[in-house]
């Protein structure tokens, strides 16, 4: 579902008989609910216009979802060695950067060991 550059994702919760959804991408809490398509994407819609009329009350900038593209400002060096491996890798630049940030990503996401310490597995 998208409306105004926003993206919301849905869920059906049967027991209650209703679609639950939230906007997509921003930190801020945007939701909406119906218990039919159609009331749900205008909840949708309405929840956009709401929590951007609010923002402009408040004289704050709305979120703005991720559009997935970002200027990286490095040094020339830095560049042109991340250009070089992504070559020799035959990958394109935005290829290689874009694995280096997920491997970065996944290396955060699992806790670094302390230098002696042992890690046991969760049970």
């Amino acid at each position: 579902m998208k409306y105004k550059g926003y993206t919301g994702s849905v869920e059906y919760h049967a027991d209650e008989r209703l679609f639950y959804g939230r906007v997509d991408g921003i930190t801020d809490l945007v939701s909406f609910q119906g218990d039919t398509v159609e009331s749900l994407e205008a909840d949708f819609r309405a929840g956009i216009d709401d929590y951007l009329a609010f923002c402009e009350e408040r004289g704050v900038e709305p979120q703005r979802p991720c559009s997935g593209r970002f200027v990286l400002r490095i040094s020339p060096e830095l560049h042109r060695d991340a250009a070089l491996a992504a070559r020799t890798q035959r990958e394109s630049l935005n290829t290689w950067i874009t694995s280096a940030i997920q491997a970065r990503l996944a290396a955060k996401e699992r806790p670094a060991a302390k230098r002696g310490a042992v890690v046991k597995p969760a049970a």
